[in-house]
Parts: structure tokens; C-alpha cells; sequence
């Protein structure tokens, strides 16, 4: 990919739209009984709002900047993980994220492209937002990340 690309040339390119709720922009490029394949970008200060999906869903870094995710799991742990291109630096170009863990993520530029795969299939149903009260308090030493990463 061209160094100089904008997150605007590939929002035209890919035909990308909002994503309702979560944020960030995306194209769904593939579904059937039981996957679902998008584009997902999140350019300057947008983010993935935290939310939770009852199954697998893998990430795949693209290209521009690393994203920066934050997992909150069932039994009161956390993480933060890096999606990117430098190894050495501990960054990794897939992630699978369990059913059931909350999720929220942001760029760490100017923006990032990454795919998603989910497994089943997505649906609205399957998809819960995170409400920034009630994850403070499960998860009180993430207080500032969870308040960045919810609406």
C-alpha cells in the first residue's frame, strides 16, 4: 500500500460507510450461514465502542497505524493489545478476541484499517454496548480507557 494514502482515499476505494453504534467505518465484503468478513477504519480521534459479541470474532491489521484494543474478560482480567507491523515491538497482524469478551479499540495516528471475522455469522442480536458505569465499576483499573472507549 502507498505510504501516502489517506484515510479518506480508502474510505472512497473500499466504499465504506458508518458503522451504527460501535463507530469507525466499514463494508461487510462477505457473509453466509456461518461467517462474516468486514473492512473496519478508524481514523483520528473515532474509536470501537466497548461492546461484547457471543462469538469469536479475529482481527486482522491492514494497514496504517497500530490499533490499540482493550479486552475486558469475565473473570475481572484485562489487556491491551497491539495490532500492527513491528514485531520486535511485541505488535501482532491477527488477534482473536473469545465470545464474550468486551472489546473497544482506537488508532494510535492518523488511522488504521483492519478486517474483522466472525464465526458464526454477525447479528445484531449477538451484539451488546458496553454502558460505561457498570464496566467502571467491574473493571475500576481501566476507568480512563473504558470512559474514552464508550459513548
Amino acid at each position: 500500500m502507498p505510504t501516502d494514502v489517506t484515510a479518506e482515499e480508502i474510505v472512497e476505494l473500499l466504499r465504506l460507510e458508518p458503522l451504527p453504534e460501535e463507530g469507525g467505518l466499514y463494508r461487510q465484503t462477505y457473509k453466509d450461514d456461518h461467517s462474516t468478513l468486514i473492512y473496519y477504519l478508524l481514523a483520528g480521534a473515532d474509536f470501537s465502542a466497548l461492546h461484547v459479541l457471543d462469538a469469536v470474532e479475529v482481527y486482522h491489521w491492514y494497514a496504517g497505524d497500530p490499533l490499540e484494543l482493550l479486552l475486558l474478560e469475565p473473570d475481572g482480567s484485562t489487556a491491551r493489545v497491539l495490532l500492527g507491523p513491528d514485531f520486535r515491538a511485541g505488535q501482532r497482524p491477527q488477534l482473536v478476541v473469545p465470545a464474550g469478551v468486551w472489546q473497544g479499540s482506537s488508532s494510535t495516528g492518523s488511522w488504521t484499517l483492519i478486517g474483522t471475522t466472525m464465526a458464526p455469522a454477525f447479528s445484531w442480536e449477538a451484539f451488546r454496548l458496553g454502558d460505561r458505569a457498570e464496566l467502571i465499576r467491574q473493571y475500576p483499573g481501566e476507568a480512563a480507557r473504558i470512559a474514552a472507549l464508550t459513548r
